[in-house]
């Protein structure tokens, strides 16, 4: 009798092992791993690897700069007919708003210009909405971008629409962050407009260099 409680003993005081005791085991191992990075996450000094660094770049940009015409044509503007070299110069404030999916990022594009149609002033505000390839996050060099809005002119000919369509297809080299927060651009490509009221056209190409904001 004491051998057989003996016996029985020793069964029951072993530890447990098998498939049921390995699964409780991976359980307790998870629960702990949720645990520790949990704490991690909720210390400010543990270094993540999705926390910002020198070089990462930060939720919003602004960009500004100034360029000139290298080339502008206009239609029945002021006259029938085509006008040649009628594009001055011009200055952009581009603000970077939102990204979508790693792919593109959407601005707000405010554009002044000025032109001398007729050898008469004219100037220009407009407010776009601009599309851009690749998203800044990226990093990457070399971007393009479309942006479409209205104009609204500030200073006009006489007989001639207040107001017009704006569309620009751009291509361009930028750099982030290398003065602390600071970086720059260089950027060409198309700005035309259509007279909204009037049967005016524009066409020009643009060359602006500037400074971008990271904040």
């Amino acid at each position: 009798f004491a051998i057989l409680t003996t016996s029985v003993f020793s069964y029951g005081a072993a530890p447990k092992v098998g498939r049921t005791a390995a699964a409780r085991y991976f359980q307790l191992e998870k629960k702990a791993e949720r645990r520790s990075m949990a704490s991690n996450d909720s210390d400010p000094s543990y270094p993540s690897s999705t926390s910002s660094s020198g070089s990462h770049l930060k939720d919003h940009f602004m960009a500004l700069g100034f360029g000139t015409f290298s080339d502008a044509i206009a239609y029945n503007w002021a006259h029938n007919g085509k006008e040649s070299n009628i594009g001055k110069w011009g200055a952009d404030l581009t603000y970077r708003f939102s990204e979508q999916d790693h792919l593109f990022d959407e601005s707000l594009r405010i554009s002044y210009n000025e032109y001398k149609p007729a050898d008469q002033a004219a100037s220009k505000l407009s407010i776009l909405y601009a599309i851009t390839f690749p998203e800044a996050s990226s990093k990457f060099p070399i971007y393009f971008g479309v942006a479409g809005g209205l104009g609204v002119y500030l200073k006009q000919i006489d007989q001639e629409s207040l107001v017009s369509f704006d569309y620009q297809l751009y291509l361009g080299l930028r750099a982030f962050n290398l003065f602390d927060s600071v970086g720059v651009y260089v950027e060409g490509g198309m700005r035309n407009h259509l007279h909204i009221t009037s049967d005016g056209q524009f066409n020009g190409t643009f060359l602006s260099l500037g400074t971008i904001f990271n904040f």
